[in-house]
C-alpha cells in the first residue's frame, strides 16, 4: 500500500480526536463565583485567562501545591469583573 493513503488516513484520524479533546474552562465566559466554585469543587483546574493565556489555579487552603509552593492570591479577569483566585507560587525569602 502507498505511504501516502496511510499518512492521509493518519493524519484525518489524529485532527479528528484532538478536535474532540476537552478543551479548557475560559474564565473570560464565567462569572467570578462560577470560576471560584469551579475552583472549590475540582480542586485545582487550568483556566484559559486571555487569547493566548492560561494557568493553574487552586484553592486557597489545600495540598494542591508541590512543595516549596504556596497558594498565593492573584486576579483573573471574568464575565463581571475582575476576580480573586489562588495560583501556586515558590515563595521569595529575603535572604541576607
Amino acid at each position: 500500500m502507498p505511504a501516502r493513503p496511510i499518512v492521509l488516513t493518519a493524519a484525518a484520524i489524529l485532527l479528528a480526536v484532538t478536535s474532540m479533546a476537552y478543551g479548557r474552562p475560559d474564565a473570560r465566559t464565567m462569572t467570578c463565583d462560577e470560576t471560584r466554585q469551579l475552583i472549590h469543587s475540582r480542586r485545582a483546574i487550568v483556566l484559559t485567562t486571555g487569547r493566548n493565556t492560561y494557568d493553574r489555579y487552586v484553592r486557597q487552603y489545600g495540598n494542591e501545591c508541590d512543595w516549596p509552593e504556596a497558594p498565593v492570591t492573584s486576579y483573573i479577569r471574568t464575565l463581571d469583573r475582575q476576580c480573586r483566585v489562588h495560583r501556586c507560587e515558590e515563595p521569595v525569602l529575603g535572604l541576607r
